[in-house]
């Protein structure tokens, strides 16, 4: 990490704090002393504290003691106001002028989201949004795409050479029993719109009917039919291939629907379909070569002494399986960007999975195989449970966007209906959406499930999308009422209030939170920033009153403040892919 540029306040403080060490010959990194620094549990205590536990060791004395002593080595000056030793640490406050200076002065001319953050990144690529074609996209893979792309715009704004990509299944068993119930049993007209929904519906329809088939003299028949139009799709060839090309479009549209609603875009499309043939043919070749073995007819791994169990790369029919696709996969990513690094955004449903395909391919001696990584997340689910494509009890997402547009109109937009254009009301609609969506979906930790509940996520009162978004559109209007007021420069040193030095503090962290939610792939980590950010914000807006502020000087040095927060709420935003309204 290079602190040089991380947060400036924290920096300066670290430095002073070394030298006081020094004085009393205490040799700690700079690097060391800067990753200690936190913050008091009570803001009234200090901005920043130090503890001194790490020094106990080394000093032979109490923290308390040390804390207590070092203490009385720091003086007022340009950067510390106030240094007190409370038990074993020492709190510190921070003057006004410089965490205006070096903080509001950088976030309004840009700098703060200019600074260098992190040296070397490796050159990577993230995949995420894996839908499957012929079938319906749903709430459920909202996650993966909010959190990936949120992820994409982290790791660019941190300095990465992040290259984008996805890897629809266009090809397998989801595909062929679309296609059968499409060939065999459906009776509808193909719709004119809408056609990817469409399809999906067949897919469910094809896999209950093949249910339903189970155990009855058609079983076999099915069986055989699902066997053939493999086959087909293999082979390139046949009417199901010609039946899967023009059906496989209808998804595609639908997919760039999404894609486009969303903001999304891909720098490289990877296909299932792309790697089926090669992918087969490159298992056969490591099974000549003796690396991999046939069990019971079918082809694969033996990784019992892994405890990941018999990896199956080739079935008895010659058809690959996931594994296999993956497997080829992974070297033609290397291949074709030379990247350091590659992260599959899966669910953990995919865990086991993924490693026994990491380590097939460390078996095959492929060296980049270290340099994979499946970044795992739990699924959304809804208040009544799992959904599930094949069932059928799913959200589409293009009916979620057109409900919660209408919600939004009906709760918050209506009444501007006359007095706003029709075309402000849709575009606001759809932005409070994207970020009640979009927000709601990553502000969880990744590890943890999502229960889908669409009043919750639009509520502008709390832990939501359209609060933060509220907060800007409130900001926004109010620098906006208050432009013709202000009639003096502003100067940092003259706040002077808790809640306003509070409000400094918290903007100096912003970059440190996006690096930490970049590191660990953990945009809630951001969110939670944006989201405390908003609290202090309005409680500085409450208790001070900036309209009757009647010191000139003051007022306009509290708007500058309140037009930093807006600032940074609608980077932090943007960061996570989420727009913000003008007015709300």
């Amino acid at each position: 990490m290079n602190i040089n540029n991380h947060n400036k306040v924290k920096l300066q403080l670290a430095g002073i704090i070394q030298e006081v060490f020094l004085t009393a010959e205490i040799e700690e990194p700079l690097q060391d002393i800067y990753n200690s620094i936190g913050f008091p549990p009570d803001a009234a205590l200090g901005h920043y504290t130090y503890p001194c536990f790490n020094l106990s060791k080394k000093l032979r004395n109490a923290p308390n003691k040390i804390s207590e002593q070092l203490a009385k080595g720091f003086t007022a000056g340009e950067v510390i106001d106030s240094v007190q030793s409370v038990g074993p640490y020492i709190n510190f406050k921070i003057k006004s002028s410089f965490l205006g200076r070096v903080t509001c002065d950088e976030i309004e001319n840009g700098q703060m989201f200019e600074r260098h953050l992190i040296d070397a990144p490796p050159k990577t690529m993230i995949e995420y949004s894996q839908p499957n074609t012929h079938k319906e996209l749903h709430v459920g893979h909202m996650r993966n795409l909010c959190l990936g792309d949120a992820l994409i715009k982290l790791h660019r704004y941190c300095g990465y050479d992040i290259i984008s990509a996805t890897f629809p299944g266009d090809v397998g068993t989801h595909v062929a029993k679309c296609l059968w119930y499409f060939r065999y049993h459906n009776t509808e007209k193909v719709p004119v719109e809408n056609k990817g929904t469409w399809l999906g519906s067949l897919y469910t329809k094809g896999h209950l009917q093949l249910e339903q088939d189970e155990g009855t003299p058609r079983e076999a028949e099915n069986k055989k039919q699902l066997s053939e139009i493999l086959t087909q799709l293999e082979a390139q060839k046949g009417e199901f291939y010609d039946l899967w090309k023009s059906t496989k479009e209808w998804s595609v549209e639908l997919m760039n629907q999404v894609y486009e609603w969303a903001g999304v875009h891909f720098d490289r499309w990877y296909w299932e379909s792309d790697v089926d043939v090669s992918s087969t043919e490159l298992a056969r070749k490591y099974f000549e070569k003796g690396v991999f073995i046939e069990s019971q007819g079918t082809i694969g791994v033996d990784l019992s002494e892994y405890n990941l169990g018999f990896c199956m790369l080739l079935k008895s029919d010659g058809h690959g399986l996931y594994a296999t696709k993956d497997i080829e996969l992974a070297r033609r990513k290397f291949d074709d960007f030379h990247i350091e690094k590659s992260v599959y955004i899966v669910d953990k449903r995919q865990a086991h999975h993924f490693a026994q395909v990491f380590k097939v391919l460390e078996i095959m001696g492929y060296e980049n195989a270290k340099k994979c990584y499946h970044l795992q997340y739990d699924y959304v689910e809804l208040p009544d449970g799992a959904m599930s494509s094949r069932k059928g009890n799913i959200v589409p997402i293009m009916k979620l966007i057109d409900n919660m547009h209408e919600v939004v109109k009906k709760d918050y937009l209506n009444k501007y209906i006359g007095e706003w254009d029709q075309s402000e009301i849709d575009s606001t609609a759809d932005i409070i959406s994207k970020g009640a969506i979009k927000y709601g979906m990553i502000r969880i930790d990744p590890s943890r499930k999502i229960v889908f509940d669409m009043k919750e996520w639009l509520k502008i009162d709390g832990d939501s999308g359209p609060y933060l978004q509220y907060t800007y559109a409130r900001i926004n209007s109010l620098v906006k009422k208050l432009a013709d007021e202000i009639k003096a420069g502003h100067d940092w040193s003259v706040l002077a209030e808790e809640t306003e030095l509070q409000l400094m503090v918290k903007l100096s962290e912003f970059n440190n939170q996006v690096v930490q939610a970049c590191n660990e792939y953990k945009p809630n980590v951001l969110c939670n920033y944006l989201y405390e950010l908003c609290k202090i914000f309005n409680n500085f807006y409450n208790v001070l009153n900036i309209r009757r502020t009647e010191d000139e000087v003051l007022k306009s040095t509290r708007v500058e403040l309140t037009k930093c927060v807006a600032i940074t709420l609608k980077k932090g935003l943007s960061l996570l892919g989420i727009p913000v309204p003008e007015r709300m």
